[in-house]
This record gives C-alpha cells, sequence and structure tokens, in this order.
C-alpha cells in the first residue's frame, strides 16, 4: 500500500467512480457511542446502558448522504494506523463512496473519533479526539480530485491549511474550473481552536463559498447573533446562499435574490438526532446545488432528509433514498 506517501491505494477503490460528482474534503472518523441514562449535568453524572462504535465525520457523513439521494461521492481525508481505520474506509465503500483519498496515516498515529453521549431520547453531546484528521494535508492529487469533481464540500472540521487551500485555488481560478464550493461551520470557534478552520481562513472563504451551513452554535460563535441575526450578517458579507439549522426549531435559509426561508423541523420518532445537520446539508446541495430545486422545495427536502435520518441510530443508519424522501413529503 502507497498510503503512507500521500498516493491513494489501488486496492481501495472498489467499484467507485474513477470521479465523482462531489467530493468531500475533511473529517472521516470513528464514532464511539455511549448510550446513557441522561446527559450529565456540570458534576453530575450518567450510566453507560450500552456501548457501540460507527463510521461518522461531516465530510464522510454528508458524502454518504448524497451517495445514498443517487450520487457519485468521494472523500478526502485521513485515518490513522489502526483498526478503526480499516472499519472507516470499509464503511464508506460499502456505501458506495469512493475512499481511496482516504489516507491511512503514520505507524501507531490514533485514526480521529467522536466520543458519542446519547441520552434515551436521542439527543447528544459530542466529543471529539484523535490525530489523524488534524494531520490531513492535501496532495497534488487530492487538489486535482477536487478540481475535476462537479461541486467540492468541506467543513470547519478540516484543517485550517486544507480549508486555505481550498480557497487559494477557487481564488486563483481564472479558467472557472474550480467547482463550486459548499462550507459547513459545523462547530464553534472554540472547538475549532488548534485542529480546525481558523476565523480568518472563513473570512476569507465567504467572497468564494456558494453554500455557507452552519448550526445555531457555531453561526453565533462567529458572528455573534442567533440564526435570523447569522443569516443578515452573512448576506451583508456578500454570501448569496446560506443556511442555519436550529435543532427542533428547523432551519432558516438565504437564496440568491437575498429571500430568507423558513423551514419547520418534522415532527418524527427520534432514535438519535446524531448526523441530521449532515443529513440536512446533503438534502439541501441535493435539491438546490445539484437538482433544480428552488430554496423553498431544498429547504423543505432538506429538513425531510434530516428528520428521516432521526429516525435510526448512528449518524448514517437512517440515510434516505431519495424516493423515501418524495414519499415522506408526499404525505405531508
Amino acid at each position: 500500500m502507497t498510503d503512507s506517501d500521500g498516493s491513494p491505494s489501488a486496492d481501495e477503490g472498489g467499484g467507485a467512480p474513477e470521479q465523482p460528482e462531489v467530493v468531500a474534503v475533511g473529517s472521516a472518523v470513528e464514532d464511539r457511542v455511549y448510550a446513557l441514562t441522561n446527559l450529565p449535568e456540570p458534576d453530575g453524572g450518567a450510566f453507560v446502558r450500552e456501548a457501540t462504535t460507527a463510521a461518522g465525520g461531516v465530510a464522510a457523513n454528508v458524502a454518504a448522504g448524497l451517495a445514498r439521494l443517487g450520487h457519485e461521492t468521494g472523500v478526502v481525508s485521513r485515518v490513522g494506523d489502526d483498526e478503526a481505520a480499516d472499519r472507516v474506509r470499509a464503511d464508506l465503500r460499502e456505501r458506495g463512496v469512493d475512499a481511496r483519498h482516504v489516507r491511512r496515516g503514520a505507524t501507531d498515529e490514533e485514526t480521529s473519533y467522536s466520543l458519542i453521549l446519547r441520552d434515551p431520547e436521542g439527543e447528544r453531546m459530542i466529543i471529539a479526539g484523535g490525530e489523524s484528521v488534524p494531520n490531513l494535508r492535501l496532495t497534488d492529487a487530492d487538489r486535482e480530485y477536487v478540481r475535476r469533481a462537479d461541486l467540492a464540500f468541506t467543513s470547519a472540521y478540516a484543517p485550517d491549511r486544507v480549508t486555505a487551500a481550498l480557497v487559494d485555488a477557487a481564488e486563483s481560478d481564472e479558467s472557472n474550473s474550480f467547482p463550486p464550493l459548499v462550507f459547513d461551520l459545523a462547530g464553534p470557534l472554540s472547538e475549532l481552536d488548534g485542529r480546525g478552520t481558523r476565523r480568518a481562513t472563513i473570512d476569507a472563504l465567504l467572497p468564494v463559498c456558494d453554500l455557507f451551513v452552519a448550526n445555531e452554535v457555531s453561526a453565533r460563535s462567529y458572528l455573534g447573533a442567533g440564526p435570523r441575526g447569522a443569516i443578515e450578517r452573512l448576506r451583508e458579507r456578500g454570501v448569496d446562499r446560506a443556511a442555519v439549522t436550529r435543532g427542533s426549531a428547523g432551519a432558516l435559509v438565504l437564496d440568491e435574490t437575498g429571500d430568507v426561508h423558513g423551514f419547520p423541523a418534522f415532527d418524527v420518532p427520534v432514535a438519535d438526532t446524531t448526523g441530521a445537520g449532515d443529513a440536512f446539508t446533503a438534502g439541501l446541495v441535493h435539491a438546490w446545488l445539484l437538482g433544480d430545486s428552488a430554496a423553498s422545495a431544498a429547504g423543505r427536502l432538506a429538513a425531510a432528509t434530516a428528520a428521516l435520518n432521526c429516525t435510526a441510530e448512528n449518524a448514517r443508519d437512517g440515510l434516505p433514498t431519495a424516493a423515501a424522501v418524495r414519499d415522506f413529503l408526499a404525505d405531508r
């Protein structure tokens, strides 16, 4: 295998396409899930009822969601030198995602992971660790892989040097050959310190970003405002398309005309909210940027995609097909 020198492994390709429609750059991790009696308060406690592992990571989740919706996708990421690395890559391949650019790291490097603490109602807390994703750097092969895609996705959990490289590529693209770029400010700035994308890089990204996504917490940390205020500040800074998710309160979407659309969350039996935001992003990209839906319809489809994902445990086990989303919406 040639992972250690930065080249994709030929044996990781499986039946994946040579060039996917969408390339997601950033985190592909192992989720270590602890089902608890309750989410603990500060100085409080909880009891673990069940412990399991699954595959996760924002970039990998979005790629898996888009694959489930019918698109050819690939991921650029870095895993460690351990058994978790094999599980992360195997899960992507099983879902039809090209994992050849998910490289194995150096000897004894630990695959990045998320500790997910989940209560009986499906609400959760997430704690990140591991060194492989922070060690990710783009190779020339990665850059060309991204450039040939129809759309590129990354999140603030990508290392700053990686996000900055994508921004530089988009800024210097005089031939308009760089694909549309979607960015997800998946975590608050305090959480990103030292491992993810810095504020200055996010500032530089805004003019070249084709869709900016955030959740209520991350939007407030970056823009100092709640969801509607964050949308207004993004519009003032030249962002044409944006979405701010608000959990059970739904989402707000800014379209190219400057209109803001509100979408309520669908009421479904919730097994697990892990990955709901990533499923929302996948649905929005599917309908709005890769499809021909208007923002008003795309936001509703994205909300349905997120809701359906919440009906099963773990970040990807509830990801719906496009047909399942259509059927769900037809009944509402």
